[in-house]
């Protein structure tokens, strides 16, 4: 299994559940901050979308973004994750149909050299219309990875599979100006991705 579970995930919600009791002792508490504010994650990128065309981090100002690192050839952790990501999301959405559709599902790869935009397109269609795939240059992953603190590297090659991509799996919930909110719970379950949506978007 190639899995690297960041120990980010929980040192925010540590954080969070030690916030919580304080917020709680007092008359005209302030609102729980988020787990990820403050935090030196995400930054400007420049990829490719599934259709060939330019799409940059600044794109999407103005909306909420899901982001998540993987590889389509990932055999266990990537598929799993996006599933419970995006069916998540879904379910969110089935309430919150206008809040959703200020939100941007966005799967990036980590493995550019197979991962084509073809590619990415076949592979986000098995999770939903909503998710966009973004691949790009080995140099503009590796900036994109680095800026959101996301691991990887190739394993040895296998003469059956080809080769593995190691990685570190994290689904990041960022705000409307990019910011850091808080890590989806994305190797839990559909239910706690749906509850962190409902929790933070607004």
């Amino acid at each position: 299994m190639n899995r690297i579970v960041m120990s980010m995930r929980t040192i925010a919600r540590i954080a969070a559940c030690l916030a919580l009791p304080l917020a709680v002792a007092c008359q005209e508490a302030p609102a729980v901050p988020p787990p990820l504010e403050g935090a030196a994650i995400g930054g400007p990128f420049e990829l490719v979308n599934s259709a060939g065309e330019t799409v940059r981090w600044s794109d999407f100002d103005g909306s909420y973004r899901m982001v998540y690192f993987g590889y389509t050839w990932c055999p266990d952790v990537c598929p799993f994750d996006l599933n419970r990501m995006m069916s998540g999301y879904r379910q969110w959405a089935e309430g919150n149909p206008d809040l959703a559709a200020q939100v941007q599902p966005i799967f990036i790869t980590i493995d550019p050299e197979r991962d084509t935009p073809e590619k990415m397109a076949e592979y986000t269609a098995n999770f939903g219309d909503n998710l966009m795939g973004l691949t790009g240059s080995p140099e503009a992953i590796a900036e994109a990875a680095q800026n959101f603190s996301v691991f990887y590297e190739r394993g040895p090659d296998d003469a059956n599979v080809g080769y593995l991509m190691q990685h570190s799996n994290a689904g990041y919930l960022m705000g409307r100006n990019g910011e850091p909110i808080a890590l989806l719970s994305v190797d839990e379950s559909p239910d706690m991705v749906a509850a962190e949506l409902g929790q933070w978007v607004r």
